[in-house]
């Protein structure tokens, strides 16, 4: 991965618009052309980062996904911003389409009309082995074409076997603590499961 230049890193912080961020600094930047910047903060070791870094492995589980004919972000440039720190990066090209929970919040009965559509999709995504602990209302979009994709991919994990009953209930379970965090309380994840049993 090529190591991007403090000016150009300064330049996209500059004239871009900042989506996501936390203690640490920006994570998300929307970009004047249309891309997305993200900017992958780490805690591990910067030996290990450097090994394995998180913006390849994001580009890795993107274009898995692709291949499962799962739409999930366009990858279209992989950097280090700080190689010594194991601080990587890329850009890449965002979903069109907005995210459930943005949905629920501005028309929670077109949600609860597309609960069957959206757990048939979980289900997929685990019985082909995807397990995405951070699967969540925020996480999963609603594209423009009605169906749906993922993105903060980063630690989705690829199983060689349908999900075990443990893997989904943690799945589920990580959900509701989602839910709480978010105030979503009123979201019908019970209702959400009884879709998910009965999906084929």
């Amino acid at each position: 991965m090529r190591i991007v230049t403090a000016q150009e890193l300064e330049s996209w912080l500059a004239s871009g618009s900042v989506l996501e961020k936390d203690g640490r600094g920006p994570k998300v930047v929307a970009l004047e052309n249309g891309l997305f910047l993200k900017i992958f903060h780490t805690r591990r070791h910067p030996i290990l980062a450097r090994l394995q870094p998180a913006a390849r492995r994001f580009d890795k589980n993107a274009r898995h996904l692709q291949r499962l004919g799962i739409a999930a972000p366009h990858v279209v440039d992989l950097f280090w911003i700080n190689r010594a720190r194991g601080l990587s990066g890329c850009l890449y090209r965002p979903l069109p389409g907005q995210s459930i929970e943005q949905l629920f919040n501005s028309d929670p009965r077109h949600v609860m009309q597309m609960l069957d559509s959206l757990a048939h999709f979980i289900r997929c995504l685990h019985q082909q082995g995807i397990y995405f602990r951070s699967l969540h209302l925020g996480n999963i979009l609603c594209l423009a074409t009605g169906d749906f994709g993922l993105i903060d991919i980063l630690d989705l994990r690829l199983k060689r076997r349908p999900l075990n009953k443990w893997l989904i209930k943690r799945n589920f379970q990580h959900m509701r603590i989602y839910l709480k965090r978010r105030r979503l309380e009123n979201f019908p994840l019970d209702e959400l499961l009884r879709c998910y049993e009965r999906a084929d």
